[in-house]
């Protein structure tokens, strides 16, 4: 039986410095840990998607958001390094 991953979606601006930062970070963690392949990751920008933005209740980023069998089940505003994301994921990392 396959198991579905979850979703870990960034909701990000690609004019900010802050959200490349943490763009980076994510890679990190995911990489560090060996779990590049938990999450299925999407990006997201506002100045792509705001529609997306308006619909997920996302009023300020960068913003993580975990969905499983689309439901959010987790929620990260304003991360402030990989430290910060790797406590967040920690339910679903290995």
């Amino acid at each position: 039986m396959e198991t579905t991953r979850p979703g870990l979606v960034y909701f990000h601006s690609s004019r900010s410095g802050k959200c490349r930062r943490i763009e980076g970070y994510i890679a990190q963690v995911l990489q560090h840990r060996r779990n590049h392949n938990t999450f299925k990751y999407y990006a997201v920008a506002q100045e792509e998607r705001p529609d997306l933005l308006e619909k997920f209740g996302i009023g300020l980023t960068p913003t993580l958001v975990v969905l499983e069998q689309k439901v959010i089940r987790a929620r990260l505003e304003s991360p402030r390094g990989s430290k910060d994301i790797e406590r967040f994921l920690a339910p679903w990392l290995k």
